[in-house]
């Protein structure tokens, strides 16, 4: 069990880390391109790049999460017809999305306040973002499903040359051929087009396991979907969500230069959520299947696994962090900006005091989605969201200024914690595992 967690862990955290690459290769680039004005412009937009990832995961890890339990339990007509309703929601979300892309992207831009220094750079990235969003859509879906049809390693590759494959290209577009954000964006679509010829051999060799089968689109199907993969489409949306509000928040608080410095600490912040969503989509399929099995006292060593794995990663998070603040805002300041520096410092300081109280949400939603208990999981997933650190936010920097707004996001995560382990303790009671209510009695 150990070494099988150890594979499936390791390299889902290597995947998700390559795949988040492509936003510091974006930040990294455009601020040595585009200075604090790249940068704001890029933060301004990114939200966009959130919904549709939680989308994507939302149909994903949703359908892959049923379609493993139908599968373990010898259902495999119900766990194709799972996967066939799971890329009719991408079709569907992929028809939305690029119908906002050619006629809503302006009104996007006005909505987030940018004002006329960014205005058309952040029009761009999203216009271009939102057309590439069906290869987003399809890259999420086939790399769920074939992680957990039993090949892990070619999923963490897709995402690996997905990601190396945008490095490369951002600095092709951006620098070479002088096409500023426009290059940006454009490597960034084009990563999971060269993510889903990876995972294509897959399907030409006959190896997947999962099929499309001729059926209506069912209500309860889609619905099962949602609702298994609706707390990672919450966590990713949510953070789209913060965004927004932080960007409005700091945009009267410091203007641009606060919005750019929060930039860095976002595009960080967003590699560290990567090791934690690697690890917690590393569990998922074994969690599923064990208990699809009914092999409780496996997925209660999974779950202990997992635990003992976050801590681990976050003391290191935390070290990294904390002792190298200055030298990583400083490879974003290209312009050497010495307020643009000292925010970005300290906002990483105090924003990553939360690395424990995110990994431990994480591993216990994706828990609770995988036994199919998914009430818990979606009340973890609100109260992550915007439901508590948004008016935690506003409180905080009402009273603290620009600290209060970074305070924020360890402080409502350290409260989800804790409700998290009273919901757990609770759910333990009630299948009659334990009377304690401890995380591994």
């Amino acid at each position: 069990m150990c070494r099988l967690f150890l594979k499936y862990v390791s390299l889902n955290i290597m995947g998700q880390m390559a795949y988040s690459c492509y936003t510091l290769a974006d930040t990294f680039f455009i601020a040595a391109d585009l200075g604090a004005e790249g940068l704001a412009a890029l933060n301004l937009a990114f939200p966009f790049v959130c919904f549709i990832n939680g989308i994507g995961l939302m149909i994903g890890i949703g359908g892959a999460t049923k379609y493993t339990i139908w599968k373990s339990r010898e259902e495999h007509r119900t766990a194709n017809r799972i996967f066939t309703q799971a890329s009719f929601l991408v079709f569907v979300f992929s028809a939305l999305f690029v119908l906002a892309g050619l006629w809503g992207a302006e009104q996007l831009v006005t909505l987030l306040g940018a004002d006329d220094t960014i205005f058309y750079m952040t029009k761009t990235y999203i216009r271009v973002l939102l057309l590439f969003s069906p290869a987003f859509l399809i890259n999420s879906l086939l790399q769920c499903f074939i992680r957990n049809d039993g090949a892990p390693s070619l999923s963490m590759a897709a995402m690996i040359g997905g990601s190396l494959s945008n490095i490369l290209l951002d600095y092709i577009f951006i620098f070479p051929l002088r096409m500023g954000i426009l290059g940006a964006i454009l490597a960034t679509g084009l990563a999971p087009v060269i993510s889903i010829a990876i995972l294509l051999p897959y399907f030409v060799r006959r190896k997947n396991k999962f099929h499309w089968i001729a059926c209506r689109p069912g209500i309860s199907d889609i619905c099962a979907i949602s609702s298994s993969g609706f707390p990672s489409f919450f966590a990713e949306a949510s953070s789209g969500v913060v965004m927004i509000v932080f960007n409005m928040i700091i945009l009267r608080l410091a203007g641009n230069t606060g919005v750019a410095a929060y930039g860095v600490v976002a595009a960080v912040s967003l590699v560290v959520v990567a090791i934690y969503t690697g690890l917690s989509q590393g569990i998922q399929p074994l969690m599923s299947r064990s208990f699809g099995l009914s092999d409780t006292a496996a997925v209660k060593v999974l779950l202990k696994y997992a635990v003992v794995m976050m801590l681990f990663l976050s003391g290191v998070i935390e070290l990294i962090v904390f002792t190298g603040a200055s030298p990583i805002a400083a490879a974003f300041n290209h312009e050497k900006n010495r307020l643009l520096q000292q925010m970005a410092e300290q906002g990483l300081r105090l924003y990553f005091i939360s690395c424990p109280f995110v990994g431990f949400n994480m591993v216990l939603s994706i828990y609770f989605t995988s036994v199919e208990c998914s009430l818990p999981a979606r009340v973890l997933s609100f109260l992550r969201g915007f439901l508590l650190i948004v008016p935690t936010a506003v409180l905080l920097s009402a009273v603290m200024k620009i600290d209060g707004v970074y305070l924020a996001y360890p402080v409502s995560e350290f409260v989800v914690a804790g409700i998290g382990l009273l919901l757990y303790g609770k759910y333990k009671k009630k299948n009659g595992v334990h009377k304690s209510g401890l995380l591994f009695n």
